[in-house]
This record gives C-alpha cells, structure tokens and sequence, in this order.
C-alpha cells in the first residue's frame, strides 16, 4: 500500500471494502496468470477441468480472474476475501448473466472472528456476486475462526473440488 514494498497479489489504496480497487496492478496480476492458464491448456488440461481459488488478496485475485476472464472454469473459490464495493468483477458477472453466458460455481469461506478482512465484508462480497447473478454460489462461516484456515474448511474444500472436477474414466485402449 501507498508503495510500499510488500509480496501481495495487487496493490490496494487500502485494506477496505470503500477503497477504489487499483485495476492497474490486478489487471497486470491477471495477464501474469493467464499465461499459468494457457501453459496448462497448452498441456491438455481444458478449462471447465480447472478451479481457481485463494487465500485473502488470493482470493479477490480468484474472483477477479475467473470472473472477468476465464470464466470457463469449472469453479472458483475465496477463502478469507472480498471485493471491493464497486468492484469491476460484480460488473462483469452482471454482463454474463445478462447475455447468458456461463460463470463458474463460487465456494466463499470466511471465519466469523476474523479483524484482518471482516467477516461482514466476505459475506457481503457474496450477496453481491449472487445479487449480480452468480446463482450457484455457496457462502459458510466458521465460528471462532480469524483469518486463518482450518480443517473443516479444508475438507469442505476438498469435496467440493472433487465435486467439480469428478475423475476422468481411464482411457480406453485403441
């Protein structure tokens, strides 16, 4: 923040849901990824085979990526996050929905004791993607949980990638 030296995903004005987003740094970030993602395509690996997802700023980047650009995934998650207010990723699932295009399945988590990125602003990132028209979207708490991850929060996670991404039969000998 305000240039400050740090490891993040994409600068922010500050660490609030009433900041303006700095589009410059997570438009940069996602080119950066998009080029993870077409190594991966290049490799076999089709889209809707895909789920992006992170941590904190990890997950904005998830929901900013998947969203905006790729939304072909066959899902997205964002642990611990949120968007911006007026963030450009609620104008962009607004637009999908509008003209019928397909968007990603949405697991938000977000632990209730959490000082760091308020457990209201996750819950609210998630009423606004699903207010914009990212219908299957699912949002759980974890009590006493701050902002951190935990094991039931993992084992959520597992199933529901295993959900998305069911095994491939083996393929057949020609």
């Amino acid at each position: 923040m305000r240039g400050a030296l740090s490891t993040v995903w994409f600068d922010r004005h500050q660490i609030s849901r009433d900041a303006p987003e700095h589009l410059e740094s997570v438009d940069a970030m996602c080119r950066a990824l998009a080029g993870v993602i077409q190594d991966e395509v290049d490799a076999g690996v089709p889209k809707n085979r895909m789920v992006i997802g992170g941590f904190s700023m990890g997950g904005a980047m998830a929901l900013h990526l998947a969203c905006r650009y790729h939304p072909e995934v066959a899902g997205v998650f964002a642990l611990s996050a949120f968007l911006n207010k007026d963030s450009v990723v609620y104008k962009a699932v607004e637009e999908r929905a509008r003209v019928g295009g397909g968007l990603p399945d949405l697991l938000q988590c977000h632990g209730a004791s959490d000082e760091l990125v308020l457990h209201g602003w996750g819950e609210e990132t998630a009423a606004l993607l699903q207010k914009a028209g990212m219908t299957s979207a699912t949002f759980r708490s974890f009590r006493g949980l701050q902002h951190q991850l935990c094991g039931p929060e993992m084992e959520l996670l597992r199933s529901w990638v295993l959900d998305k991404l069911p095994a491939l039969p083996p393929p057949s000998d020609p």
